[in-house]
């Protein structure tokens, strides 16, 4: 413990002489410590230029890959730290230098247990793309297909465990120093970000991700994903079908090529709505870097380290908030924050339906054009302390793709907002999900998780009965007749549940038809 804290304090050396050397903390903080301000003063830099978010950015940068993923998960945490620090963390380069291609190919090698010259006809020394947790290589296979490979960058791993030991060690002094940052669960924050870069650091995981994500559109043509060489794929390299196309941010060369810059933000817009709402699995950073346009029009991702998912009961909280919104229904949204347990039963719904209404109202007088459903999310986000709103994790980078994928859509078309395009895919979802049909299908489903739990149930009361009597604990009869009634009851109730589950089917049978 006293080598961890020692480690830790030496460690915060060197990260607050970093940012001080980039003058990347407000002015105010030096301030508030005096000790802190005269090293702020030794070793500051007052000319360095820029917002304070976005000298931030740059002193992250400096210090490394845990550190430039950590200034991503900030951007999406407009709550903690402004949201226009969070605008310009948004803007954080995920790039570092390459290392050396000779330690690429021992690292191949050793990998896939195999000379890199068995392996691949040929294998370009000089990466393509270098980011803070990989690096890619061209290479041509030994049967001549065209891949990409994704290599991780040597001790990545252990240098990425010490920091988020000390980023736990942090959160956990935090909330001791300051008990009222707990609502903002910042250890469960810091465990997100260990599990997700943990995962980016699998490519195995990554490779699992991105066959999952192609075979949720195997039937839609208008998104692809690369098909994964998984005989040259292990822990430390991925190897996946080399893409050739445009980047949807290359606009002048998609002129020249003769495409339709609308066609393609419409496509965009319906593979990110399908992939949040209709499969809750959303590749999560879909910046122009990962989004391609092939010859045929159509789109292609890539880089499957970072991806969300949502379950059924959160997707729908979701649109149900979405829709309040923007139909300016706020108590609609105040109600499906308490349902949904986000917000404590003690709060005011009053209150926070007039706080919904403060973030709210000024969407009413723009075009849906000029609406960001990520920036919404985001100052709701904002405003959750005095209602003591716990983090929702699952939504947070959510919120961070939303922004991301709303960037793109105004890099093809600025006039034009990518969820306008995506409505009629909302409007069906809404049916599907939120109508008659779909209530019933819900009631269906508890009505079928129950029947399945009463055996379960018995035999756990009756488990529990033959424990405490072996104990020595003897039941008075009325307590063993009141079991046996309860046991009786559930089995009735059973059989009454299996009636419903017919008399339903035969009702949903009926409409269909």
């Amino acid at each position: 413990m006293l080598f961890r804290t020692a480690r830790n304090i030496g460690r915060l050396f060197v990260i607050g002489r970093t940012l001080a050397r980039y003058n990347a903390l407000p002015e105010t903080l030096p301030q508030t410590a005096p000790g802190f301000a005269l090293f702020w003063r030794w070793v500051g830099n007052a000319k360095e230029p820029g917002r304070v978010g976005q000298r931030l950015a740059r002193a992250l940068a400096d210090l490394g890959p845990t550190y430039i993923k950590l200034g991503q998960l900030l951007s999406t945490r407009s709550d903690l730290v402004g949201e226009r620090m969070a605008l310009d963390l948004a803007e954080l380069q995920d790039k570092l230098p390459p290392f050396p291609g000779s330690q690429a190919r021992a690292i191949v090698e050793e990998e896939l247990g195999a000379p890199i010259g068995t392996l691949f006809r040929s294998f370009d020394e000089a990466p393509v793309a270098a980011a803070s947790i990989a690096q890619v290589h061209f290479a041509v296979t030994a049967e001549g297909r065209e891949v990409a490979v994704k290599v991780l960058r040597p001790g990545i791993e252990n240098a990425f465990e010490r920091d988020i030991d000390l980023f736990y060690w942090l959160a956990e002094l935090a909330v001791l120093v300051m008990p009222k940052l707990k609502r903002l669960r910042p250890r469960e924050v810091v465990d997100t970000f260990a599990r997700t870069s943990r995962l980016e650091m699998e490519l195995r995981m990554e490779a699992a991700a991105a066959s999952e994500l192609g075979d949720n559109f195997k039937d839609d043509p208008t998104f692809n994903v690369p098909a994964i060489d998984w005989d040259r794929t292990a822990r430390r390299v991925l190897t996946l079908e080399r893409i050739r196309g445009f980047k949807v941010d290359e606009s002048e060369r998609l002129d020249a090529a003769g495409f339709d810059r609308d066609e393609i933000l419409a496509k965009a817009s319906a593979s990110f709505f399908n992939q949040v709402f209709r499969d809750g699995f959303f590749h999560a950073d879909l910046h122009p870097g990962n989004l391609f346009v092939t010859q045929d029009g159509n789109i292609t991702a890539v880089d499957f380290g970072i991806m969300g998912r949502l379950d059924r009961a959160t997707r729908t909280y979701l649109a149900d908030m979405l829709i309040g919104f923007l139909t300016g229904d706020y108590r609609r949204v105040a109600v499906v924050h308490f349902e949904a347990g986000y917000v404590p039963r003690h709060q005011s719904i009053e209150v926070f339906t007039q706080a919904c209404r403060a973030i709210g109202e000024p969407l009413q007088n723009k075009p849906l054009s000029e609406i960001s459903v990520g920036r919404l999310l985001a100052q709701l986000f904002a405003v959750t302390e005095q209602f003591e709103m716990e983090t929702q994790p699952q939504l947070l980078l959510l919120q961070k793709s939303m922004l991301t994928a709303e960037g793109v859509g105004r890099i093809l078309n600025p006039d034009i907002n990518m969820w306008e395009l995506a409505r009629p895919l909302i409007e069906d979802w809404m049916r599907e999900n939120r109508g008659p049909e779909a209530q019933i299908l819900d009631d269906l489903e508890a009505v079928v998780s129950t029947v399945r739990r009463l055996p379960r149930l018995v035999n756990q009361a009756e488990r529990a009965a033959a424990e405490l009597a072996d104990g020595g604990l003897r039941l008075h009869p009325h307590s063993i007749k009141h079991m046996l009634d309860r046991w009786v009851e559930r089995r009735i109730s059973e059989r009454i549940a299996l009636w419903i589950i017919v008399v339903l089917l035969t009702v949903i049978a009926v409409r269909v038809l």
